[in-house]
């Protein structure tokens, strides 16, 4: 099988062209080539398709297998891979996901894509369609108690579900003991990202996060929307915001008159190979 490894911010993932390839199980493929000691090493396996009703489809999975609905930095790579090896020459382009077609704009410079945009779509609000189990029809700083310690989150989906969470300190935090349980929590029936964030300013948020199926991972592109969109409800931030993940800064933007969240940021290609499967 041809891949290509890429990565948005540190957010790795092995791609593949399946205009040209074809990928059996793709389930089983991903766990193999994203384990980083036996296989490729990535956050998961993204394939590339035709599509039907758009200029191209996103089919992605998680580390261990599961399907995924949406990645922001995945779909940045996505529209790099389809420009720089030829798929296309056009500059806006649109690409269909498990959570709805997305509207690219590709920043191109010596004939690569070096920053893309993405119209990630309505922010969705309501509980139950996150969804996460609670007695109000939006979860906007509210209470949850984990491992018997009280925390205040703000739920979102976009086009998969976060809970955002402050803490007093993001750069210490024992992530890999809590991440895990904030996504089986029984309040989320189909498990959750946890952004755990620090505000330093009305224009910059640090974040960390916990992908479900994933585990950590350096950077989260729809969740980083999340986060703007958390901060901008609770009131701590303005409706641009400069999110800074483990990998690097996305810029995030909720225009509340069209209700869309547009996320900008980077693409790389990082090799090109093959690997028996």
């Amino acid at each position: 099988m041809k891949f290509t490894k890429m990565h948005g911010i540190g957010n790795d993932y092995v791609y593949v062209n399946c205009f040209s390839e074809t990928v059996e199980n793709p389930e089983a493929v991903s766990k193999f080539v994203s384990d980083r000691h036996f296989g490729i090493g990535s956050d998961g396996l993204i394939l590339i398709k035709p599509s039907e009703n758009a200029d191209f489809e996103m089919d992605m999975y998680n580390s261990d297998g599961s399907a995924g609905a949406m990645c922001g930095n995945g779909i940045r790579c996505v529209a790099k891979y389809v420009y720089d090896y030829g798929l296309t020459d056009k500059t806006s382009i649109s690409v269909s996901t498990r959570s709805g077609i997305k509207y690219l704009d590709l920043t191109v410079e010596d004939g690569k894509v070096v920053q893309v945009k993405v119209d990630m779509g309505a922010p969705v609000l309501k509980a139950l369609e996150i969804p996460v189990l609670f007695d109000k029809e939006q979860v906007v700083d509210e209470p949850i108690s984990i491992n018997g310690k009280s925390f205040r989150m703000t739920c979102v989906s976009m086009g998969n579900p976060h809970c955002v969470v402050p803490v007093e300190d993001v750069n210490d935090l024992k992530i890999e003991e809590i991440g895990p349980e904030f996504e089986h929590n029984d309040c989320f029936p189909d498990r959750v990202n946890t952004e755990f964030i620090r505000v330093i300013d009305r224009k910059t948020v640090q974040m960390r996060v916990w992908e479900r199926g994933a585990g950590e991972t350096w950077a989260c592109g729809t969740g980083a929307c999340a986060v703007a969109v958390a901060c901008i409800l609770n009131g701590w931030t303005e409706e641009e915001v400069h999110v800074k993940l483990r990998g690097g800064d996305l810029k995030i933007c909720w225009d509340k008159e069209k209700n869309t969240v547009y996320m900008t940021g980077p693409a790389t290609v990082v090799f090109d190979g093959t690997i028996e499967i």
